[in-house]
């Protein structure tokens, strides 16, 4: 069942900056009737609460981008956090999903759930492969672990129950919705803060972590939400022929990346920050490369529309406006 005029959609994450731009989309597309719960009306790790929202609530379908999330200090600081709340969310939103007889869910992963050393771009069957990058591997294992619980919902109960549960794998998002806290946030938000606050103090210079040379790829979190939405209304049978019943995930990715060096002068440049701009090599830089091999979506046919100065001024503008520190 695609999505029509009539459907019941949650979206669980909404606050989140995926599940918000979701929202959006959802909203200037179709007028459905999207469910959403706020972490206070609904844990997601509490079973007991998950199931009886999934029976009265009873959604066509879920959008699961509720999920704990944070950079490279957050995950070396909380991993067993990471690992624990990810997976409870996850299983809880996807096992109840199919007890109260939602068809289709698309869950969003991450592109940490490639082997740290994986050739680039990072191709789907590269999935367990090797050796994942040491400062995320929980959050990384419980993203795989995401992949493989909708996999085998849809093995086993596929043909007798027409389950349709799909996953996207993103590249690195920003924009409206990020999380902007000085220490637990990813790197663009991170750096949007740390140029705005030297701007405002009239700093000499900013310090980032690492060597700088690492490769990021980014993606504005709107595009993405128009990707998550393409993938899951694709034709069945499609869906089928672009994946493989054990490696069905697709990535999602922007088509090219930067040095991070190169990220941090063009945040700084959008923030307005003058001063200089050096480097903490005692830091760890994480990946030396995350770079998504987006060729399968593409060829289905959706293709990222914003590039990375537009989507750095909007996220800029954002901040300015909600200064998100948690």
């Amino acid at each position: 069942m695609n999505t029509s005029a009539h459907s019941k959609i949650y979206v669980a994450g909404h606050n989140g900056m995926v599940g918000s731009a979701i929202v959006r989309q959802l909203r200037k597309i179709w007028h459905v009737n999207i469910v959403t719960r706020t972490h206070a009306e609904l844990d997601l790790c509490d079973q007991q609460a998950v199931r009886h929202f999934f029976s009265t609530e009873m959604p066509d379908q879920v959008y699961l981008a509720a999920a704990k999330v944070g950079g490279i200090f957050a995950n070396n600081t909380y991993p067993a956090e990471f690992i624990y709340q990810n997976l409870m969310v996850q299983s809880n939103v996807i096992h109840h999903a199919f007890l109260s007889g939602v068809q289709k869910l698309l869950f969003l992963g991450s592109s940490c759930i490639y082997p740290q050393l994986t050739p680039q771009p990072m191709a789907e069957n590269a999935l367990l492969t090797g050796q994942l990058e040491p400062t995320n591997e929980p959050y990384a294992i419980a993203k795989i672990a995401g992949i493989k619980l909708c996999e085998s919902y849809n093995r086993q109960y596929g043909a007798s129950h027409g389950i349709d549960y799909r996953s996207v794998m993103p590249t690195n998002l920003y924009g409206p919705g990020d999380n902007y806290h000085p220490q637990n946030s990813h790197v663009i938000p991170a750096l949007i803060r740390r140029f705005h606050e030297a701007k405002l103090q009239k700093l000499p210079e900013v310090s980032i972590w690492g060597t700088g040379t690492p490769r990021r790829e980014f993606l504005f979190v709107d595009d993405m939400a128009e990707a998550s939405i393409f993938v899951m209304n694709l034709d069945k049978r499609v869906y089928e022929q672009h994946t493989q019943p054990m490696q069905s995930h697709i990535n999602v990715g922007y088509g090219g990346d930067i040095p991070i060096a190169e990220l941090a002068q063009v945040v700084s440049d959008v923030v307005g920050y003058q001063g200089e701009i050096v480097y903490d090599p005692s830091k760890p830089d994480g990946a030396p490369r995350k770079w998504m091999d987006s060729s399968r979506v593409n060829h289905l046919g959706w293709h990222a529309k914003t590039d990375l100065r537009s989507g750095l001024s909007m996220a800029y503008q954002d901040f300015l406006v909600n200064d998100r520190l948690s």
